[in-house]
């Protein structure tokens, strides 16, 4: 007989556990599954390359919830498994050991693995990516024969990681192939004062930086992988590694449902109630594709836990009848050293950045406008401007510059 459950959920990250969550406490009776592909109950990822990585908590303290919650609110946990394959005209998944599972309704929620290096090198032992526990404690196994770390992307993930390695006494160079860090997702004056800080945090961080290829070292009669020794770089330059980091993106994991017919490519599509062109089928968090109203309707993906629950939240209500179109706030944050970065919005093709307060204080905000209204805000160290600033951007509001730039003015004064 093939096991079957009226909600299968695959993808046991914030959105998976969210959606399993919200389904009871919605009332919903019938029997739920949470899939996952890797040992351990739900967890949280982004104190990875933080606070787990740092030592500063231990794994059962960034467990979503308790291992004997699960089984409390009848939600079947089925870990260590992975689904390769969906047949929707059967309604069942098919998992890597080839046994089936049925489903009423399925939720995705697989996010997306690390996007690795294509040069030469990629596969050397100590390479890492951060994207589940297992990735951090391989690393953490190896520090202690670590002096030099290379982290290749000048995002969150490569920044955070960078500053927990140099309170350890690494020796830690950040290589970005743009022209500043978080280009992507930030404007300048924020990527320059995080340049600033990693520098006097004794970080060599480099820009327009080319990698060629990573250099290994295989000792001689042992039966072991080459481990990693230098990244070489374009310009001919080796620079010493004993640990690389790669933080370059993520990869969509959606890969099964492209397969089965589902709309999609950098992530799969879906509509305002997250569902996928396939029936009965959902799709949430980072591997989801879908118009987002804060980023003037343009299909986008959104890695962000704030999206993985919100979305999840939706669904949940979704199957329990209400129909609400996804309206929600996008938010993020990045903990380096001690400056905790609160983002509200999305800055993308914002068309002025005005800073607010002194960035050498070490407490400041960048308010992002296009065509003079607020769209997003990055907070350093200023609770009060993102708690405030959440309704500028709600509203879309158009306060005068000069009133924004000043922090003597409450944000919230701007809002009313």
């Amino acid at each position: 007989m093939v096991e079957r459950y009226d909600v299968l959920i695959v993808g046991a990250g914030h959105g998976g556990a969210q959606a399993a969550l919200m389904l009871r406490q919605q009332k919903f009776a019938g029997t739920i599954a949470l899939l996952g592909d890797e040992p351990e109950p739900p967890y949280e990822r982004p104190p990875l390359s933080k606070e787990y990585l740092s030592g500063e908590k231990t794994f059962e303290r960034i467990l979503i919830r308790p291992a004997t919650f699960w089984a409390e609110r009848e939600v079947a946990l089925l870990l260590d498994r992975r689904v390769v394959s969906v047949d929707p005209a059967a309604h069942a998944v098919v998992l890597a050991d080839g046994s089936s599972i049925g489903y009423g309704t399925l939720i995705w929620a697989t996010g997306g693995s690390p996007r690795r290096l294509s040069c030469p090198g990629h596969d050397l032992v100590g390479v890492h990516g951060v994207r589940t526990r297992a990735d951090v404690d391989r690393m953490m196994g190896e520090l202690d024969g670590v002096t030099n770390v290379v982290v290749i992307g000048g995002g969150y993930i490569g920044l955070e990681a960078a500053a927990v390695l140099t309170k350890f006494g690494k020796t830690v160079t950040v290589l970005e192939a743009l022209d500043r860090v978080l280009a992507r997702v930030a404007g300048e004056p924020l990527s320059r004062f995080y340049e600033a800080e990693h520098r006097a945090h004794g970080v060599d961080v480099r820009l327009g930086a080319k990698v060629d290829g990573l250099v290994g070292f295989q000792s001689v009669g042992e039966d072991e992988p080459a481990r990693v020794t230098g990244v070489h770089m374009s310009d001919g330059e080796v620079l010493p590694a004993e640990m690389v980091i790669v933080g370059i993106g993520i990869v969509p994991a959606v890969e099964p449902l492209l397969e089965a017919g589902a709309e999609g490519g950098n992530g799969v599509l879906v509509d305002a109630q997250c569902r996928t062109s396939l029936p009965d089928i959902f799709a949430i968090g980072d591997c989801a594709a879908h118009a987002n109203d804060f980023a003037r309707g343009a299909t986008i993906r959104l890695e962000s836990v704030q999206n993985a629950n919100d979305q999840a939240t939706l669904v949940a209500k979704t199957i329990m009848g209400a129909a609400d179109p996804y309206h929600a706030v996008p938010w993020f944050w990045s903990n380096q050293y001690d400056l905790r970065l609160q983002t509200v919005g999305l800055s993308t093709g914002f068309d002025a950045a005005i800073v607010r307060g002194e960035p050498a204080s070490r407490s400041f905000s960048v308010v992002y406008l296009r065509e003079g209204k607020v769209i997003a805000l990055d907070c350093v160290n200023a609770t009060k401007d993102y708690v405030q600033g959440r309704a500028l951007v709600l509203g879309g509001l158009a306060p005068p510059p000069a009133s924004l730039a000043d922090p003597a003015i409450p944000l919230k004064s701007l809002a009313a």
